[in-house]
């Protein structure tokens, strides 16, 4: 199953529509979200075209496709005008004998590890900036953010395909791949 990983659309219309072409471009098979799907939140500027109603039209157009989990800027009047479910805390994939942990990462990160085994991953956004290490045993990856991105990252998702990861700008060029198993990328 090829999976497209994003995070953080924060109401942009306009990061929602990037990454709608981009989940067709890719040709997956499912979305993950990793949260803060149509709120922009008190700490971060208006996004790009902000307007969680089209977010919501958008969205609702692909719901049979996509897997959410709850962010800190989403809410009980977000589920009611999505059609797909978005107040889980995390969501649970295997990949082989892999266990990947999906959060938001404002309650699970690298120093607020869930119950874990070694080699498993913990995959969340919330930061808004791009990740792939180490934190013990564990592996933290990050696709950083769809709609406004941090830290001098590029706005950019994730694709999970055949134990490998691969993080995208937006335009859908690769800059990082990790597979699951080898050792983290020094960066």
């Amino acid at each position: 199953m090829k999976w497209m990983i994003a995070s953080d659309l924060h109401g942009s219309a306009h990061g929602c529509r990037r990454m709608l072409y981009a989940y067709e471009a890719e040709q997956a098979d499912r979305l993950l979200l990793l949260g803060d799907i149509l709120y922009h939140g008190p700490r971060n500027d208006l996004p790009r075209e902000y307007d969680p109603k089209a977010v919501t039209a958008m969205l609702n157009r692909l719901a049979a496709d996509i897997l959410c989990v709850r962010g800190n800027c989403d809410t009980e009047v977000d589920q009611m005008v999505l059609d797909f479910p978005v107040l889980a805390e995390y969501a649970l994939l295997t990949e082989g004998s892999t266990l990947i942990f999906a959060a938001h990462g404002h309650h699970f990160h690298a120093k607020a590890l869930p119950p874990l085994h070694p080699g498993d991953i913990l995959l969340h956004g919330h930061t808004h900036v791009p990740e792939c290490r180490a934190a013990g045993a564990v592996t933290i990856l990050n696709p950083g953010s769809v709609s406004i991105p941090k830290a001098d990252s590029e706005a950019g998702y994730m694709i999970l395909e055949n134990a490998v990861f691969t993080w995208k700008n937006m335009d859908g060029q690769p800059y990082l791949t990790w597979q699951i198993g080898s050792s983290v990328p020094e960066r």
